[in-house]
């Protein structure tokens, strides 16, 4: 390998990735084996999202600190503008998210004050590892974006299939801005990255799917057992 890579061709190693492969492909198995969850079961997938769903915005502005260029900082931006709302809180990630559990007559505390799983509290201790280097977040950071969608489209099937409610808001804002996320974070990659550096940020996606893999892993465990 050349001293320097250029940053595209480390977002199509980190797109082609196995181990991002891998957890796709899990979610899928997941929501088959789940099927249709009683709605003790399925408040329980809701409350371990909580967690890193409420830390991602912390997990972004702790990577615009550290990030060593402008553009890395103006991607990261965007993303964590949109998180939070676009100006609006009320249409931040986290209070559609609340929002939606309430219309499906879930309740809110049971989902935002839920204990974190072992492999939850991992999950979230990754992400605030990872944003105290900028090479490490740009791999989580980018191994969240491309497979945030399907994740949260899974939760969205569970949901759906206890509630019988199809119009699930947080859901639509994922399917609405996860182009923009995509980019985003693909546009913090276009910068040159020598051998070493490009290995650290794909090390640290591979791990952050890892983590991921295991959050689901875990709750399936919990709620078939």
């Amino acid at each position: 390998m050349s001293s320097t890579t250029l940053g595209n061709d480390t977002a199509e190693l980190l797109s082609t990735n196995p181990r991002r492969k891998e957890l796709v492909s899990y979610l899928g198995d997941f929501k088959a084996g789940c099927g249709t969850l009683s709605r003790e079961k399925v408040v329980v997938v809701l409350g371990q999202w909580f967690h890193p769903l409420h830390y991602f915005p912390v997990f972004l502005s702790r990577l615009i600190s550290v990030a060593p260029e402008i553009v890395m900082q103006t991607f990261i931006s965007r993303i964590l503008w949109q998180e939070l709302g676009e100006g609006d809180p009320m249409r931040a990630h986290e209070k559609i998210y609340i929002e939606t559990i309430l219309d499906g007559d879930f309740g809110e505390q049971q989902v935002a004050e839920a204990p974190p799983f072992e492999a939850t509290g991992r999950l979230v201790a990754g992400y605030e590892a990872a944003s105290q280097h900028y090479l490490s977040g740009l791999g989580f950071l980018y191994g969240t974006e491309v497979v945030d969608l399907p994740m949260v489209s899974t939760i969205g099937v569970l949901m759906r299939r206890c509630t019988g409610k199809q119009d699930l808001p947080w859901v639509n804002i994922h399917v609405q801005q996860e182009p923009d996320h995509v980019e985003s974070s693909s546009g913090t990659l276009s910068s040159s990255f020598t051998g070493p550096e490009q290995q650290q940020i794909i090390n640290s996606a591979e791990e952050m799917w890892g983590l991921w893999t295991n959050f689901f892993k875990a709750i399936r465990t919990e709620i078939l057992n």
